[in-house]
């Protein structure tokens, strides 16, 4: 079994450089060992106390929101305002869950603390709450960690390399009366393909592993219905993982049961308020923040006799969310080029890591301080799948 501890221990050595690569472009990615050293050492020290006051506070929070959103909402007559009230405490239950969300995220990567059954307890527990499978997760990502930027082995986001199946249908169908290169760049097309991927993204890739590398599975000969983070049997996980993907399982079922309750308790209209909105909100944010991080004109991507561990991690682009980024979200949104590079970095010391290996990495490193909401329009429409660039073998970059 592949841990993430294992991962973040295999990546000091950079592939060498491929007899087609010109050996300029393969040597302007420092070793990671020297990018490791200039950071200082206390950056790799997590916490325990630290870390669980971050999971008291955003857990306080949430109830807070909770408790507030039954005991005053319902008192207002007005049903106007009482559905602006619920709207706004959807919105903001979502950005506090995402924190929650990360937090775990800091568990399953071990940056949570030294303690391991500690970290894979309180993953389980926060993510379990949020109807995350929390090892099934670790797994996959840890994965998606080791070969970011590789278009065959990424287990999380691999970019298309040819326009979208719909749009060359429908541009087919439409053909009489529109240019399909038209039709691609339309607004209307890239709302739906962009309501798509926000609404149902997650979902989809928890299904069947979608947007994947084709040769991230463990077992390449499982069927698409055979892709799933719920399948203790499923190709994308080793035979030994499957107990664990059965306890993820579990603690979707125990979160599952305690919503049946709760809305018997009360009533399904209000349990749908407090967790079901604030759950869509969720997903909308973390596979908006995932999409910015490997989505920029200026971020390529590598076949596999180019990719190496250094250069896809930082095939990757820091963005800034503002107060919501650093406080809420703790910081992920702000510092994800280093988390790609020492994923073991507790979050609350990864900004000043990135300020440390800054000067080192000069131009290769990415940044976007542009609205983070403008920008996943922007960024949907400019960049929709990648091409081989003609002058630099083995890299792709975004078609214009």
């Amino acid at each position: 079994m592949l841990t993430v501890t294992q991962v973040e221990r295999a990546e000091p050595r950079s592939r060498p450089a491929k007899a087609n690569v010109k050996p300029k472009q393969q040597q302007e990615f420092p070793d990671i060992n020297t990018i490791r050293k200039a950071i200082p050492a206390h950056c790799f020290e997590p916490s325990t106390l630290r870390s669980l006051s971050y999971v008291a506070r955003d857990v306080a929070m949430a109830a807070g929101l909770v408790y507030g959103a039954l005991t005053y909402i319902p008192t207002v007559a007005d049903p106007v305002y009482r559905a602006l009230l619920w709207t706004a405490y959807g919105f903001l239950q979502g950005l506090v869950c995402v924190g929650i969300w990360i937090l775990a995220h800091e568990c399953g990567h071990g940056a949570f603390s030294v303690h391991r059954r500690l970290n894979d307890f309180v993953g389980w527990v926060l993510h379990s709450a949020l109807l995350v499978p929390f090892f099934s997760w670790k797994f996959s990502h840890a994965r998606h960690h080791r070969f970011t930027g590789h278009m065959q082995k990424d287990m999380a986001f691999v970019p298309r390399t040819s326009p979208s199946y719909f749009v060359e249908k429908l541009g087919k169908a439409l053909s009489s009366f529109v240019d399909a290169e038209v039709l691609e760049d339309a607004p209307i097309i890239n709302l739906i393909r962009l309501l798509g991927q926000q609404l149902g993204g997650w979902q989809v890739y928890l299904l069947i592993n979608a947007t994947a590398g084709d040769d991230s599975l463990q077992n390449k000969d499982s069927k698409w219905w055979r892709r799933s983070h719920f399948d203790p049997f499923s190709g994308v996980f080793r035979p030994q993982e499957a107990l664990y993907i059965f306890l993820s399982d579990v603690g979707l079922a125990l979160t599952l049961v305690g919503l049946y309750f709760a809305s018997m308790a009360l009533d399904w209209q209000t349990v749908f308020l407090l967790y079901g909105v604030p759950y869509f909100w969720i997903n909308h944010w973390l596979v908006a923040i995932t999409y910015l991080h490997h989505t920029h004109q200026d971020v390529p991507h590598y076949d596999g006799e180019r990719w190496t561990f250094v250069s896809g991690a930082l095939a990757t682009v820091d963005r800034d969310f503002g107060f919501v980024g650093r406080h809420i979200f703790h910081g992920i949104i702000d510092t994800h080029v280093v988390h790609h590079l020492f994923s073991r970095i507790p979050f609350y010391h990864a900004e000043e890591a990135t300020k440390a290996i800054k000067p080192l990495l000069g131009d290769l490193y990415h940044s976007d301080e542009s609205s983070f909401v403008g920008s996943l329009w922007e960024t949907s429409c400019s960049c929709q799948y990648v091409e081989m660039d003609p002058k630099d073998p083995g890299v792709m970059r975004w078609a214009k």
